[in-house]
């Protein structure tokens, strides 16, 4: 039932389907995981229907994008980079040739270490690493890292090092994949039993389940870029830094279009929104569409705030 109305809802909120000309061509990436499929999808409904664009959206992931930027100039937009993962984008801007529009995520993508609400309502000091570490017990003794071959096992590894979880009686636990990783963590909260673990956000884990991040110290540049690495000789204590993770155009598409450049430059979501999106995905079996008719009809006040004058009166044609 749930499915159908959707669909019904795709089909009445007239989402892309014919191409307009008012602003002429457009490509937009869409990247292989779902919040940039989502975002991908809000950001070319709005282009179309609010702004007359004839988009065409283009299969991408962050090497791919970069690769076709630096090669090709194109796609026009590029949203959800994370550019950590992407550092010839860097380059490319210093170059002339590329524009950061956004922090599409609003406060950065995050990587910490969690742990249920529950039990820090029940013993506040586990908000912090030296009070998990304190009470192993307390989140059962057992740290779940992150499987093999992940940039954040290297990170966490040297922080395990670091913080000396052996001699503090906390097991490490490593995933065999992110799969397992989330599902402890799922298990756990529905069972209101003890978790301690790495995680990253938005996801739709934690949009489904109120973790706590535990506050690991200050974060230290130099530290974190050590810690990063497979050989650092001395690994030190680090917070994870917020990673950006931008829209970005081509400045020969900044300059031609500075009204849809305008549009992409307002869009961005905060961490938990976004995690709920995404969970609200999950939870119905929906598609990206389907997760953008959901939002449109939702947030109506949070993307009318992105669009101008113009896009207003033709998008409130079909959100009456």
């Amino acid at each position: 039932m749930k499915k159908t109305l959707l669909a019904t809802a795709f089909v009445g909120l007239g989402l892309p389907t014919a191409a307009m000309a008012d602003c002429g061509e457009v490509s937009i990436a869409e990247m292989n995981w779902a919040s940039g499929q989502i975002i991908t999808r809000i950001t070319e409904f709005l282009m179309v229907q609010g702004y007359g664009c004839d988009v065409t959206v283009v299969p991408s992931a962050t090497t791919t994008a970069i690769t076709s930027l630096a090669e090709n100039n194109e796609p026009d937009i590029v949203p959800e980079l994370w550019v950590n993962s992407a550092p010839a984008y860097f380059d490319l801007e210093a170059e002339g040739k590329l524009v950061k529009a956004s922090d599409v995520f609003a406060e950065g993508g995050s990587e910490n270490w969690w742990v249920p609400d529950y039990l820090v309502a029940a013993h506040p000091e586990l908000a912090t690493i030296e009070g998990v570490l304190a009470n192993p017990d307390l989140v059962g003794g057992r740290f779940h890292n992150c499987p093999d071959g992940w940039g954040c096992r290297i990170a966490n590894d040297n922080l395990v090092k670091a913080f000396d979880f052996d001699g503090k009686g906390m097991e490490v636990f490593n995933h065999g994949s992110g799969e397992t990783l989330a599902a402890t963590m799922a298990a756990a909260y529905e069972n209101q039993e003890p978790w301690f673990g790495y995680y990253w956000g938005p996801t739709a884990v934690l949009g489904r389940y109120n973790m706590v991040a535990v506050d690991m110290g200050p974060y230290d540049a130099e530290i974190h870029a050590c810690n990063q690495t497979q050989d650092c000789a001395a690994p030190q204590i680090s917070a994870y830094p917020a990673a950006p993770v931008l829209t970005v155009v081509t400045s020969d598409f900044a300059e031609r279009n500075p009204d849809v450049f305008e549009l992409v430059s307002n869009i961005s979501f905060g961490t938990q929104e976004l995690s709920n999106l995404l969970a609200w995905q999950k939870d119905n079996k929906a598609s990206a569409e389907e997760a953008t008719v959901h939002f449109l009809t939702t947030n109506q006040d949070t993307w009318k705030s992105w669009i101008n004058e113009g896009a207003a009166t033709k998008l409130g044609a079909i959100f009456k």
